[in-house]
């Protein structure tokens, strides 16, 4: 039975001979290698690093960049159907600011993208072409050397951004560079 205090007292054991640095990149099975490669480039804005072949790999491969790292993410086009989205909550993404955040919503909303949530972790978790789902973010609690954590009581849910907004948890920024976001207005991006 799950028991959350036994489970937050769990620790990286002392001696571990390695430290993980990073998540390093995530590959994710698809219908449609193409389909998934355009949404990934041309809807989330990451650019292609290599394209294998289906004689490399059976339903071809595409790796995908968001920073000089060769991939990010990797699409591997071995999918029958539409994936059921039991194995993996969701994949999610950062960006620099809160007000990249709003952008980033509009932006899946003016391109049909299925929103699922937008809010509580300042945040939109969207589903790409296969149903997977994902989430970009901004501003993440920081956990510093002392290890002290947010307590799970000051974390409140909310319907949407605007009210994760309006109504931040103690200590979160919410302070938009453009305002005017919230009120439907957009100034055009120059990114």
């Amino acid at each position: 039975m799950y028991e959350p205090d036994r489970v937050r007292n769990l620790e990286r054991p002392h001696g571990l001979p390695f430290r993980i640095g990073k998540l390093g990149h995530v590959v994710i099975n698809v219908h449609d290698v193409e389909r998934s490669a355009r949404f990934y480039s041309e809807v989330l804005g990451f650019q292609i690093s290599d394209v294998y072949p289906e004689e490399m790999v059976p339903g071809g491969m595409v790796f995908l960049r968001f920073n000089p790292d060769h991939h990010g993410i990797a699409l591997v086009g071995s999918m029958k159907a539409e994936a059921a989205n039991v194995e993996l909550n969701h994949i999610a993404f950062e960006v620099a600011t809160l007000d990249e955040v709003i952008r980033a919503r509009d932006h899946l909303r003016r391109h049909g993208v299925k929103i699922d949530f937008a809010g509580c972790q300042l945040a939109v978790e969207f589903r790409d072409p296969d149903n997977h789902r994902l989430e970009i973010y901004w501003g993440i609690d920081q956990i510093g050397s002392d290890g002290h954590v947010r307590p799970s009581t000051e974390w409140r849910g909310a319907q949407s951004l605007e009210e994760a907004i309006a109504k931040p948890v103690r200590g979160q920024d919410t302070t938009l560079h453009d305002p005017t976001l919230l009120n439907g207005k957009k100034r055009q991006s120059t990114r």
